[in-house]
């Protein structure tokens, strides 16, 4: 059984249904195609008990030869943080998550699925859990520290801040007051989950080589503290 299957849902009768409003929605759309690049391909949500969450899929180009997935619909609900971080607006987030090229994003093999598993899982977590997602939090993907699939032995995510086109942060507040955070999902081993909490996030952050601290997935990259 996963981590959060063991987190049950509100009753469906007691669960409100979030989602962005039309005029949001343009904001958004618009947002991404600036700061992450030309999009055609949604994954659409055929069912969403509580939060409308699709996927954008910003296809490889030769600039960036890889794919942006980010979630839209995540930022719709409000998460609760904590009374003393309110002031820095970290209510509403979205998750980016960066694919190889010749990912099948649109496979339903779980050996190819599981990003897009996780996005999803990710993506209503803060509403199931009643709590908030943001920088430097780790989430585990299975409750007996397994990897996430076959193809790989990678088996959590730490959350960084995602940047644009420019390497530049990202900086959304929709006309409605809602400001958005994007935060990228980094796949971390179970030895350097276990370092980040017992030695902080920069001091495991400083183990990487540059291209793998903000990277295209690997499932095959260097364990840091192995």
């Amino acid at each position: 059984m996963g981590f959060f299957d063991k987190f049950k849902k509100k009753k469906k009768e007691e669960m409100p249904m979030y989602a962005y409003s039309e005029k949001e929605m343009q904001e958004f759309e618009c947002f991404i195609q600036e700061n992450f690049g030309e999009f055609k391909d949604v994954l659409h949500e055929i069912f969403s008990p509580d939060v409308h969450l699709d996927i954008v899929m910003v296809p490889p180009t030769d600039d960036d030869p890889y794919y942006k997935m980010i979630t839209m619909g995540m930022g719709a609900y409000a998460m609760h943080v904590p009374e003393e971080l309110k002031e820095y607006n970290l209510e509403h987030a979205e998750m980016v998550f960066y694919l190889p090229k010749n990912w099948s994003v649109k496979s339903s093999d779980e050996k190819d699925y599981w990003p897009i598993r996780y996005m999803k899982i990710l993506g209503r977590l803060p509403l199931d859990m009643d709590t908030w997602l943001g920088y430097g939090h780790t989430i585990h993907g299975n409750e007996d520290m397994s990897p996430f699939a076959e193809n790989t032995e990678l088996n959590s995510f730490v959350l960084l801040p995602a940047n644009n086109l420019m390497y530049e942060a990202l900086d959304l507040t929709l006309s409605s007051g809602k400001k958005i955070n994007f935060y990228q999902m980094v796949p971390l081993y179970q030895e350097e989950l276990d370092y980040k909490l017992e030695n902080g996030l920069e001091s495991l952050l400083s183990l990487f080589d540059e291209e793998d601290r903000l990277a295209v997935l690997d499932i095959k990259r260097r364990n840091y503290c192995k």
